[in-house]
């Protein structure tokens, strides 16, 4: 469990540090768009409220906590599903990436009310119009990692 705690503190220091360098050092969240290779990357601002793409966003506060309640149930859903039937290292990796992305996002979620979303990404002549951020990375790679690296348990 050791992998996992120290995978998901360093994904949640990691996606924080960016959050507040960009939106706040940089000023990310007044000028809402920096290109930095366009069109390949771009920083463009964009307060999440909802879940994927803004999903269910704009329904208000109430929304708000469920979404917090819904991601700390899956951050215990995992943290305990690890305890009682531990993968090998790369599936602990995984939760762990999933844990700390998880967690990451209910921070901004309590402290901004939504996430702060802010890598764009585009190519080949279509635009892509969202945003995401190192914690909403380290959530889809931690369960794609599960999927790939579950249990080392043999099915009887």
């Amino acid at each position: 469990m050791a992998l996992v705690w120290k995978t998901a503190l360093a994904i949640f220091v990691i996606d924080q540090i960016t959050k507040v360098l960009v939106v706040h050092v940089m000023g990310l969240g007044n000028k809402l768009f920096i290109p930095v290779l366009p069109p390949l990357l771009n920083l463009r601002m964009a307060w999440n409220d909802g879940i994927n793409f803004g999903l269910f966003g704009g329904e208000g506060d109430s929304t708000r906590w469920i979404l917090i309640a819904v991601a700390l149930g899956i951050v215990l859903f995992v943290a305990v599903w690890m305890r009682r039937d531990p993968p090998g290292k790369w599936g602990l990796i995984s939760a762990g990436l999933l844990i700390g992305g998880a967690l990451g996002n209910v921070i901004d979620r309590i402290v901004y009310g939504a996430v702060a979303d802010f890598l764009n990404m585009s190519c080949c002549g279509i635009n892509n119009p969202f945003a995401f951020n190192v914690a909403d990375i380290a959530i889809f790679v931690g369960a794609f990692g599960l999927v790939l690296f579950p249990s080392g348990k043999k099915a009887p």
